[in-house]
């Protein structure tokens, strides 16, 4: 029995160690595919498991002991919090810089950039909540830095997450200020009239991604190698063809 025990034991933490769990930020839903098929070109046996959502909200489960390897975030602040609080093996490393662009399903003209918004002609704009969403930060930090803030705060509607301002951009806005990888976005891509416009980059302050390994990769070596996939030159030119800038 306690032979059994010791073999049943090692095939378990065997299975575990080709298994990989990630947490990872909504917007980066869209190029995490391309960047798992290119990883497992080299790594075919690794099973790799990931859960989508705000990073807000995935800090929330990674300190209610949820079992992830590996966290990607939308910005440094919650890598650093989970740092500090003793959740990681690693300190926050940056891996992409991501970008906001202007976004319409309706055929708008947004040649102009940013200061379109004040345009009679636009009625609702959807943007993340700034106070919740590193994206809806920087969009409100653009904005304000443009002095528009008076003229159009009556026309923004805010979305919780990347997810629901896509949506509105999508049904209810005339136009959204989106995460930049958001337009590979294959519903997006379903609109005959997408316009978009990247936001001039020296309107905010740069939105920098960071990157993880957590506790429970402590014993898992295929955690240790994706980690290092994600910080490497393939991973960020995999990522650059997503709208997102290199560290």
């Amino acid at each position: 029995m306690k032979r059994f025990f010791t073999v049943a034991l090692f095939f378990t933490v065997f299975l575990f160690g080709n298994t990989v769990r990630v947490a990872l930020s909504a917007n980066m839903s869209y190029a995490i595919d391309e960047l798992i098929k290119a990883y497992k070109e080299s790594n075919p046996n690794v099973d790799i498991e990931f859960n989508i959502g705000s990073s807000g909200k995935l800090t929330a489960q990674i300190t209610k002991k949820a079992p992830y390897d590996i966290f990607l975030s939308a910005n440094m602040l919650y890598p650093q919090k989970l740092y500090k609080e003793g959740f990681t093996i690693t300190k926050p490393k940056v891996y992409a810089k991501g970008m906001i662009s202007l976004v319409s399903v309706r055929g708008i003209d947004l040649s102009k950039g940013i200061d379109i918004l004040k345009s009679s002609s636009i009625k609702k704009i959807a943007i993340a909540n700034p106070k919740t969403a590193p994206y809806g930060k920087a969009t409100f930090e653009a904005i304000q830095n443009k002095n528009l803030l008076p003229l159009i705060k009556d026309k923004l509607v805010y979305g919780e997450s990347v997810a629901q301002t896509v949506l509105y951009t999508l049904k209810v806005a005339d136009v959204g200020i989106v995460a930049t990888s958001v337009l590979y976005n294959p519903k997006i891509k379903r609109y005959k009239r997408v316009t978009h416009k990247i936001v001039n980059r020296n309107l905010y302050t740069p939105i920098k991604q960071g990157i993880v390994l957590l506790s429970y990769a402590k014993n898992n070596p295929e955690a240790r190698n994706l980690y290092r996939f994600f910080l490497s030159k393939k991973a960020q030119d995999i990522l650059s063809k997503y709208g997102y800038q290199k560290p």
